[in-house]
């Protein structure tokens, strides 16, 4: 999936499946504040596309050298 920058705001099920994830997971890491979201009109739960790729880089392993 390619996020554009100025592309609106991610739903819950565009966020997990962007990172492989199930909607059911990213629920869990919302309500325990693990990942950055945006509440919208005071239920609903949207993500930042940007956050993706910031979860992914964090989340990066560095190949070993040998």
């Amino acid at each position: 999936m390619t996020v554009q920058p100025n592309r609106s705001l991610l739903t819950t099920e565009e966020f997990a499946a962007a990172l492989g994830l199930s909607p059911k997971t990213v629920r869990q890491w919302t309500f325990a504040r693990k990942i950055p979201f945006v509440r919208v009109g005071g239920k609903a739960i949207r993500f930042r596309p940007e956050t993706v790729t910031e979860i992914i880089e964090k989340g990066e392993v560095p190949v070993r050298e040998q």
